[in-house]
């Protein structure tokens, strides 16, 4: 990887948070058009979300709402955005800052993004990561030793787990 002294990784998380935001802005000032609607994934736990404590209990780590036929009272800010849903019944406000965002979808066009929850520190950490990561690897390759390390997760780990937004979407 070329080191870079320009943040050019910052400035891209940046604008794909614009995106989301104008996404969102665009949705309160003039709502969903057509089959357009949203999937918005979160960290739960991010310093600044506000979910209702049931919600927080049954999705400690990262949730994932979904925008579209059935939410109040979106209001879009320059670093969060709030919104009122439904969850079994009830009406709950949710308040999200933009950097607690790890994915945002479109399934409706096949839009999607995948983000670093915490925005800047975050990339600085996965890079720094990436870096400790290929160090390790060409000092591992100094050493003597065929075994190849094993790379399935362990059961009961939490290993992290995609799922296609045409999972959900009408057939």
């Amino acid at each position: 990887m070329i080191d870079s002294q320009l943040p050019y990784e910052i400035w891209i998380e940046e604008a794909l948070r614009g995106v989301v935001r104008r996404a969102l802005e665009y949705t309160a000032a003039h709502s969903l058009p057509g089959e357009h609607h949203f999937y918005v994934t979160f960290v739960t736990g991010f310093e600044g979300v506000v979910v209702p404590p049931p919600l927080k209990a049954k999705y400690p780590n990262e949730m994932t709402i979904v925008l579209q036929h059935q939410f109040w009272d979106l209001i879009v800010g320059e670093d969060a955005f709030s919104v009122t849903l439904k969850f079994h019944g009830k009406p709950s406000e949710l308040y999200i800052p933009f950097s607690a965002i790890t994915a945002f979808g479109d399934p409706s066009v096949n839009f999607g993004l995948q983000l670093h929850a915490g925005g800047e520190e975050a990339i600085l950490a996965a890079r720094a990561a990436a870096s400790d990561g290929e160090d390790a690897a060409e000092s591992a390759d100094d050493q003597p030793g065929d075994q190849e390390p094993d790379a399935s997760p362990k059961p009961g780990s939490d290993s992290g787990q995609v799922i296609a937004l045409d999972t959900f979407r009408k057939k």
